[in-house]
């Protein structure tokens, strides 16, 4: 029983991981019906840029938690300016000119540049990102949880829920509600749609590189690290389903939990294999998503 709660709260974190990079491909969908395929390269590149402003702050005498603290709103802003680049050069012309493949192809593209940017900078070898918090892991009851793996599930709650109070609370996020509902309605309302799709686009990323400064403390943080989270995220965001917010973190929990499970049972070889196969499955049976809402055009 301890082994399924040890597993148990690490497919929790790793989830929510998923889950907050799945949240990012949402917010884009819902607004412009596109999808940003350099999340993972946002998550990187946040990642790493929290390593050296991190770095340089410790450099100043502050300590690890300190360090951490003032370093996020330098990573949400750099990921911020970053999801406007995207959406400026690769999602603007392909939406204007309605390219089915313009905006694909441009993401992935620039997530490749981005790739290669961040191997240029910070080099190809993994690099240990300091911990703010105490790496010895607390124990409940017999299950070991890293106090990095609570602070992992409740900053990824707290953006998700701060987004969710913002869309129903502020004037800019009802227009960002509007356009995602009927983005040529809300046009002729007078809202600026392309301005939406572009804090659209700066939000995803901002999630992109939270997630990034979230997990690094707890793994090695690379040039590579988000191209597979990027991925697994995607996959979460189809089963839960791209129309909800709730749907993806559902997705992701589901994800996480169903990798930690066959890794320790079976082989950590096979742990990608069942997450696979509910894929398809969604994608068959249910193809808008576990809570996702099937559009209905009329013609």
């Amino acid at each position: 029983m301890q082994n399924f709660l040890q597993i148990l709260v690490s497919g929790i974190s790793v989830g929510m991981i998923y889950g907050v990079i799945a949240f990012g491909y949402q917010l884009t969908f819902s607004t412009s019906k596109t999808l940003n395929f350099g999340q993972g390269e946002a998550l990187t590149l946040g990642a790493l840029v929290g390593l050296t402003a991190v770095s340089v702050l410790i450099g100043f005498s502050f300590g690890n938690l300190w360090a951490y603290l003032l370093a996020l709103p330098i990573v949400f802003v750099f990921g911020m300016m970053q999801g406007t680049v995207v959406e400026w050069l690769g999602v603007r012309q392909a939406i204007r000119t309605k390219s089915e493949a313009g905006w694909i192809m441009a993401t992935i593209a620039l997530g490749i540049i981005f790739k290669n940017m961040a191997e240029h900078i910070w080099g190809k070898d993994p690099l240990k990102f300091p911990s703010p918090v105490s790496e010895v892991p607390l124990n409940f009851w017999g299950v070991k949880v890293r106090l990095m793996e609570i602070i992992i599930v409740l900053g990824a709650l707290a953006m998700m829920l701060g987004v969710e109070l913002f869309n129903r609370r502020s004037i800019y996020g009802k227009a960002v509600v509007a356009t995602a509902n009927d983005r040529d309605a809300a046009g002729l309302m007078g809202i600026n749609t392309s301005q939406v799709i572009t804090f659209s686009y700066a939000l995803s990323s901002l999630s992109a590189a939270l997630a990034g400064v979230l997990i690094a403390p707890i793994t090695l943080t690379g040039a590579n690290m988000g191209a597979a989270l990027g991925l697994k995220a995607f996959a979460v965001a189809i089963i839960g389903g791209l129309s909800s917010g709730l749907g993806v973190v559902v997705g992701g929990l589901i994800l996480g939990i169903t990798e930690s499970l066959t890794g320790f049972y079976f082989d950590t070889g096979y742990k990608d294999v069942p997450g696979l196969i509910l894929l398809l499955l969604v994608l068959s049976f249910k193809p808008a998503g576990l809570f996702g809402k099937t559009a209905i055009k009329k013609v």
